[in-house]
């Protein structure tokens, strides 16, 4: 493994290009901020509403998508997923031979429902956290972790241009890692399903379930599955299990290391790897791809059925009594 730093940056890379980013969200507003910041000469290409009147409050040149792309050197295709591919279609008609496609998520290159046209660099730079995360450290003069990966090159400078612009939204100092779209696509829809998302919310619902069904009250419940979460993640965040484990007591180490293999156990395992294979073979992004395209009823009815659950309304009553927490309500 190899991390890139400052140190490897072509100064030459990018020099007075132009970067267009498309779209104004969490990784947009970061990336064209930073961007900016670093000396970049930046237009921001959005839809007229909220996220156009941010923009423009944040000091940044806003214009509409399709006229954003013209005469740009680099486009950097920042909208959510399942908008990225009619954002394509809309604006490739203006987008100038030669220009550079960049990607923070390799979703749409990965699963062909985009196919870039021949002359273009296709690269992909995806910062290891949130958006806010990302301009936050790097207005602390630090950056957060990216991964860099190339997936057409005629001009033989997409490494080099990717990485100068990883340099730009911090990502050098954090370190760059070099992986493929396949790896950064795949393993980033493994770890949302089967751990950070569906694994850690389905295991906390099934802990507090179990404790209410006990009998036990539902305030303690939540307290002990899902308030007390964020204590051991902080501690494997910081400095992995061997910090965790340095900070809980012997109790909670022995109860670890005798019952843990007990609930997530080889019948977890297999279910992953049958997860890991659905997403590796296509399947989960067919089946989001059609849900979209027939109207989200099935995911519509889903969210609804997890937000109705008993430790959501037992949770929203408890931290509102806990006004350090922000709800986002």
């Amino acid at each position: 493994m190899r991390l890139f730093a400052q140190k490897d940056v072509d100064k030459k890379a990018l020099r007075r290009a132009r970067i267009c980013v498309l779209g104004y969200g969490s990784q947009g507003r970061a990336h064209a901020l930073n961007l900016k910041d670093s000396g970049f000469d930046v237009v921001v290409g959005v839809r007229k509403g909220d996220s156009w009147k941010r923009a423009r409050k944040d000091g940044l040149s806003v214009v509409l998508p399709v006229d954003a792309v013209k005469g740009a050197d680099l486009i950097a295709m920042l909208a959510p997923d399942l908008a990225q591919k009619a954002l394509y279609e809309s604006i490739i008609p203006n987008v100038k031979k030669g220009a550079m496609l960049l990607f923070a998520h390799g979703f749409n290159i990965h699963f062909k429902q985009i196919k870039p046209r021949k002359d273009l660099d296709v690269v992909l730079i995806a910062p290891k956290g949130p958006g806010d995360l990302v301009r936050r450290q790097y207005e602390q003069g630090r950056g957060v972790p990216c991964l860099l990966a190339v997936f057409q090159d005629p001009s033989r400078k997409g490494f080099a241009n990717a990485l100068a612009y990883a340099h730009g939204i911090g990502g050098t100092r954090g370190g760059v890692l070099k992986t493929t779209f396949a790896e950064e696509t795949e393993t980033d829809l493994f770890g949302e399903q089967a751990v950070l998302c569906g694994g850690a919310t389905e295991l906390v619902v099934t802990g507090f379930e179990t404790l209410v069904e006990a009998g036990y009250q539902p305030e303690v419940a939540y307290f002990e599955c899902m308030h007390e979460l964020k204590l051991i993640v902080d501690l494997l965040h910081e400095g992995g299990i061997w910090k965790m484990h340095k900070f809980i007591s012997e109790t909670a180490k022995y109860g670890d290391l005798t019952r843990g293999p007990r609930v997530v156990d080889a019948r977890t395992k297999k279910e992953m790897k049958r997860i890991l294979k659905e997403i590796q073979h296509g399947k989960f992004a067919k089946q989001w791809v059609h849900e979209n395209l027939t109207g989200r009823r099935q995911y519509d009815k889903m969210m609804k059925k997890d937000l109705d659950r008993p430790i959501e309304k037992v949770g929203y009553a408890l931290r509102a009594r806990m006004p350090w927490l922000d709800q986002g309500r």
